[in-house]
Protein backbone atom coordinates (compact mmCIF):
# COMPACT_ATOMS: atom_id res chain seq x y z
CA UNK A 1 0.00 0.00 0.00
CA UNK A 2 1.27 3.24 -0.65
CA UNK A 3 2.20 5.38 1.95
CA UNK A 4 -0.41 8.10 1.15
CA UNK A 5 -2.93 5.15 1.71
CA UNK A 6 -1.60 4.58 4.35
CA UNK A 7 -1.37 8.31 6.31
CA UNK A 8 -4.68 9.39 4.89
CA UNK A 9 -7.71 9.70 6.91
CA UNK A 10 -11.10 8.70 6.39
CA UNK A 11 -12.07 9.42 2.53
CA UNK A 12 -15.40 10.39 3.48
CA UNK A 13 -14.05 13.39 5.36
CA UNK A 14 -10.79 14.12 3.81
CA UNK A 15 -10.96 17.80 5.79
CA UNK A 16 -11.86 16.50 9.23
CA UNK A 17 -10.32 18.28 11.72
CA UNK A 18 -9.59 21.54 9.61
CA UNK A 19 -11.24 25.03 10.05
CA UNK A 20 -11.92 26.89 6.52
CA UNK A 21 -13.02 30.59 5.98
CA UNK A 22 -14.84 31.44 3.11
CA UNK A 23 -15.52 34.86 2.25
CA UNK A 24 -19.04 35.66 0.39
CA UNK A 25 -20.68 32.27 1.43
CA UNK A 26 -24.04 33.68 2.60
CA UNK A 27 -24.98 32.39 -1.04
CA UNK A 28 -24.28 31.33 -4.07
CA UNK A 29 -20.71 30.02 -4.74
CA UNK A 30 -19.09 30.65 -1.38
CA UNK A 31 -22.06 29.09 0.37
CA UNK A 32 -22.16 26.02 -2.07
CA UNK A 33 -18.17 25.65 -0.78
CA UNK A 34 -19.11 26.10 2.93
CA UNK A 35 -21.84 23.16 2.78
CA UNK A 36 -19.42 20.98 0.99
CA UNK A 37 -17.04 21.33 3.06
CA UNK A 38 -18.54 20.96 6.10
CA UNK A 39 -19.67 17.41 4.42
CA UNK A 40 -15.85 16.69 4.21
CA UNK A 41 -15.46 17.17 7.60
CA UNK A 42 -13.82 20.69 8.47
CA UNK A 43 -15.57 23.75 10.37
CA UNK A 44 -16.53 26.11 8.50
CA UNK A 45 -16.35 30.28 9.22
CA UNK A 46 -19.03 32.17 7.28
CA UNK A 47 -18.60 35.52 5.88
CA UNK A 48 -20.55 37.92 4.88
CA UNK A 49 -20.79 41.91 4.48
CA UNK A 50 -24.08 43.22 5.40
CA UNK A 51 -26.95 40.18 5.56
CA UNK A 52 -26.45 38.42 8.99
CA UNK A 53 -30.13 36.51 8.52
CA UNK A 54 -28.27 34.63 4.77
CA UNK A 55 -25.07 33.91 7.20
CA UNK A 56 -27.30 32.28 10.33
CA UNK A 57 -28.99 30.40 7.60
CA UNK A 58 -25.77 29.00 5.87
CA UNK A 59 -24.34 28.46 9.67
CA UNK A 60 -27.06 25.87 10.57
CA UNK A 61 -26.77 24.28 7.38
CA UNK A 62 -22.90 23.64 8.22
CA UNK A 63 -23.84 22.49 11.39
CA UNK A 64 -25.94 19.89 10.08
CA UNK A 65 -23.17 18.28 8.72
CA UNK A 66 -22.24 17.43 12.47
CA UNK A 67 -19.12 20.42 12.52
CA UNK A 68 -18.94 23.59 14.05
CA UNK A 69 -19.48 27.03 12.50
CA UNK A 70 -19.07 31.10 12.65
CA UNK A 71 -20.73 33.39 11.21
CA UNK A 72 -18.30 36.89 10.85
CA UNK A 73 -20.00 39.47 9.17
CA UNK A 74 -16.34 41.57 8.18
CA UNK A 75 -16.04 43.76 4.91
CA UNK A 76 -13.29 41.79 3.25
CA UNK A 77 -12.28 44.94 1.61
CA UNK A 78 -11.08 46.18 4.99
CA UNK A 79 -7.73 44.91 6.07
CA UNK A 80 -8.74 45.32 9.86
CA UNK A 81 -12.24 43.62 9.30
CA UNK A 82 -10.52 40.86 8.02
CA UNK A 83 -7.85 40.20 10.83
CA UNK A 84 -10.42 41.24 13.12
CA UNK A 85 -12.73 37.59 11.40
CA UNK A 86 -9.39 35.61 11.52
CA UNK A 87 -8.55 36.72 15.12
CA UNK A 88 -12.33 35.95 15.75
CA UNK A 89 -11.49 32.42 13.84
CA UNK A 90 -8.32 31.69 15.31
CA UNK A 91 -10.10 32.26 19.01
CA UNK A 92 -12.62 29.95 18.54
CA UNK A 93 -11.24 27.26 16.37
CA UNK A 94 -7.44 27.31 17.24
CA UNK A 95 -6.58 28.59 13.66
CA UNK A 96 -7.39 28.50 10.10
CA UNK A 97 -6.25 25.67 7.39
CA UNK A 98 -7.77 27.00 4.61
CA UNK A 99 -8.80 30.03 3.46
CA UNK A 100 -11.11 30.84 -0.09
CA UNK A 101 -11.40 33.98 -1.36
CA UNK A 102 -14.80 34.43 -2.89
CA UNK A 103 -15.84 37.79 -3.00
CA UNK A 104 -16.40 40.08 -6.00
CA UNK A 105 -18.16 42.95 -7.08
CA UNK A 106 -19.41 42.47 -10.70
CA UNK A 107 -20.16 45.93 -11.94
CA UNK A 108 -20.85 46.49 -16.46
CA UNK A 109 -19.43 49.64 -16.93
CA UNK A 110 -18.11 51.40 -20.14
CA UNK A 111 -14.59 52.36 -19.78
CA UNK A 112 -15.13 55.82 -19.07
CA UNK A 113 -18.14 55.45 -16.94
CA UNK A 114 -15.75 53.72 -14.49
CA UNK A 115 -15.06 56.57 -11.97
CA UNK A 116 -12.05 56.90 -9.92
CA UNK A 117 -14.25 55.89 -6.74
CA UNK A 118 -15.69 52.67 -8.87
CA UNK A 119 -12.35 51.32 -9.90
CA UNK A 120 -10.84 51.72 -6.36
CA UNK A 121 -13.91 49.96 -4.70
CA UNK A 122 -13.77 47.23 -7.29
CA UNK A 123 -10.40 46.92 -6.66
CA UNK A 124 -10.66 46.12 -2.96
CA UNK A 125 -12.94 44.26 -3.07
CA UNK A 126 -12.47 42.15 -6.01
CA UNK A 127 -8.27 42.01 -5.53
CA UNK A 128 -6.93 43.68 -2.56
CA UNK A 129 -9.47 40.87 -0.12
CA UNK A 130 -7.33 38.50 -1.27
CA UNK A 131 -3.86 39.96 -0.22
CA UNK A 132 -5.40 40.79 3.07
CA UNK A 133 -6.94 37.43 3.65
CA UNK A 134 -3.57 35.96 2.87
CA UNK A 135 -2.16 38.22 5.30
CA UNK A 136 -4.29 37.56 7.90
CA UNK A 137 -4.20 33.75 8.08
CA UNK A 138 -0.39 32.98 6.88
CA UNK A 139 1.15 33.30 9.59
CA UNK A 140 -0.94 30.71 11.38
CA UNK A 141 -0.33 28.15 8.59
CA UNK A 142 3.12 28.78 8.55
CA UNK A 143 3.37 27.60 12.20
CA UNK A 144 1.53 24.91 11.34
CA UNK A 145 3.37 24.07 8.43
CA UNK A 146 0.28 23.13 6.76
CA UNK A 147 -2.58 25.41 4.55
CA UNK A 148 -4.45 26.14 1.39
CA UNK A 149 -5.51 29.08 0.09
CA UNK A 150 -7.61 29.00 -3.23
CA UNK A 151 -8.78 32.46 -4.98
CA UNK A 152 -12.20 32.06 -7.22
CA UNK A 153 -11.00 34.12 -10.19
CA UNK A 154 -13.45 33.86 -13.64
CA UNK A 155 -12.95 33.96 -17.21
CA UNK A 156 -12.28 37.85 -17.19
CA UNK A 157 -8.76 37.61 -16.19
CA UNK A 158 -8.41 34.84 -19.12
CA UNK A 159 -10.58 35.73 -21.28
CA UNK A 160 -11.77 39.47 -23.06
CA UNK A 161 -15.08 38.29 -23.53
CA UNK A 162 -17.25 40.76 -22.22
CA UNK A 163 -17.01 44.46 -22.84
CA UNK A 164 -17.41 47.10 -19.83
CA UNK A 165 -15.35 45.01 -17.29
CA UNK A 166 -12.29 46.36 -17.17
CA UNK A 167 -11.85 46.93 -13.32
CA UNK A 168 -13.15 42.95 -12.91
CA UNK A 169 -10.77 41.91 -15.61
CA UNK A 170 -7.85 43.22 -14.07
CA UNK A 171 -8.91 41.74 -10.56
CA UNK A 172 -9.28 38.45 -11.72
CA UNK A 173 -6.36 38.33 -13.57
CA UNK A 174 -4.51 39.88 -10.58
CA UNK A 175 -5.72 37.42 -8.70
CA UNK A 176 -4.98 34.33 -9.90
CA UNK A 177 -1.42 36.05 -10.32
CA UNK A 178 -1.61 36.84 -6.53
CA UNK A 179 -1.77 33.08 -6.70
CA UNK A 180 1.39 32.19 -7.95
CA UNK A 181 3.27 34.94 -5.68
CA UNK A 182 1.84 32.98 -2.51
CA UNK A 183 2.67 29.46 -3.88
CA UNK A 184 6.50 30.56 -4.73
CA UNK A 185 7.37 31.96 -1.73
CA UNK A 186 5.44 29.22 1.30
CA UNK A 187 5.29 26.44 -0.92
CA UNK A 188 8.48 25.08 1.55
CA UNK A 189 6.27 25.16 4.24
CA UNK A 190 3.43 22.87 3.45
CA UNK A 191 0.96 25.83 1.81
CA UNK A 192 -0.03 25.57 -1.28
CA UNK A 193 -2.46 28.40 -3.53
CA UNK A 194 -4.42 27.61 -6.60
CA UNK A 195 -7.04 29.46 -8.54
CA UNK A 196 -10.51 28.60 -9.00
CA UNK A 197 -12.12 29.61 -12.66
CA UNK A 198 -15.43 29.40 -12.99
CA UNK A 199 -17.37 29.27 -16.28
CA UNK A 200 -20.64 30.09 -16.75
CA UNK A 201 -22.36 29.33 -13.52
CA UNK A 202 -26.16 29.65 -11.82
CA UNK A 203 -26.26 32.05 -9.64
CA UNK A 204 -28.28 34.55 -7.89
CA UNK A 205 -27.39 38.24 -9.58
CA UNK A 206 -28.13 41.10 -10.74
CA UNK A 207 -29.64 39.85 -14.44
CA UNK A 208 -30.29 43.62 -15.77
CA UNK A 209 -26.57 43.68 -16.25
CA UNK A 210 -26.81 40.57 -19.01
CA UNK A 211 -28.42 40.00 -22.61
CA UNK A 212 -31.70 38.50 -22.34
CA UNK A 213 -30.43 35.63 -24.70
CA UNK A 214 -28.01 34.99 -22.08
CA UNK A 215 -28.32 31.36 -21.06
CA UNK A 216 -29.12 30.34 -24.97
CA UNK A 217 -26.04 32.34 -25.92
CA UNK A 218 -23.96 30.36 -23.12
CA UNK A 219 -25.53 27.39 -24.30
CA UNK A 220 -24.10 27.17 -27.79
CA UNK A 221 -20.69 28.22 -26.46
CA UNK A 222 -20.54 24.90 -23.89
CA UNK A 223 -19.18 21.54 -25.49
CA UNK A 224 -21.16 20.24 -22.61
CA UNK A 225 -24.67 21.89 -23.27
CA UNK A 226 -25.53 22.64 -20.06
CA UNK A 227 -25.15 25.54 -17.50
CA UNK A 228 -22.47 24.78 -14.30
CA UNK A 229 -23.54 24.35 -11.02
CA UNK A 230 -22.01 26.10 -7.89
CA UNK A 231 -21.38 22.09 -6.77
CA UNK A 232 -19.12 22.33 -9.58
CA UNK A 233 -17.07 25.01 -8.23
CA UNK A 234 -16.96 23.90 -4.73
CA UNK A 235 -16.01 20.42 -5.51
CA UNK A 236 -13.05 21.60 -7.03
CA UNK A 237 -12.45 23.39 -4.35
CA UNK A 238 -12.17 20.22 -1.97
CA UNK A 239 -10.33 18.74 -4.31
CA UNK A 240 -7.42 21.67 -3.68
CA UNK A 241 -7.97 21.87 -0.06
CA UNK A 242 -7.45 18.52 0.98
CA UNK A 243 -4.58 15.90 0.66
CA UNK A 244 -5.22 15.46 -2.91
CA UNK A 245 -4.35 18.86 -3.67
CA UNK A 246 -1.10 18.71 -1.83
CA UNK A 247 1.36 18.75 -4.98
CA UNK A 248 -0.51 21.10 -6.56
CA UNK A 249 0.37 25.38 -6.54
CA UNK A 250 0.18 28.09 -8.28
CA UNK A 251 -2.36 26.67 -10.50
CA UNK A 252 -5.81 27.54 -11.81
CA UNK A 253 -8.49 25.47 -12.22
CA UNK A 254 -10.91 26.30 -15.17
CA UNK A 255 -14.63 24.88 -14.03
CA UNK A 256 -16.20 25.53 -17.32
CA UNK A 257 -17.56 22.64 -19.39
CA UNK A 258 -15.34 23.13 -21.77
CA UNK A 259 -16.13 26.73 -22.99
CA UNK A 260 -12.74 27.63 -22.97
CA UNK A 261 -9.62 25.36 -23.58
CA UNK A 262 -6.11 26.75 -22.40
Amino acid sequence: MSEYLESSGDPAKPLAGRTAIITGSGQNIGRAIALHFARAGANVVVNGHRNRDALDRVVKEVEAFGVKALACLADVGNPQSVADMVKQAEDKFGGVDIAVSNVSLRLHQTFFDISLDDWDRILRSNLSASFYLARAVLPGMQKGKWGRIIHISGEDGFQGHIPGRAHNMVCKAGVHAFSKAVAIEFAAEGITANTVSPGSIETTRDWTQYPKNWREMRLSQIPMKRIGRVDDIAMACVYLAGDSGAFISGQVIHVNGGQFMY
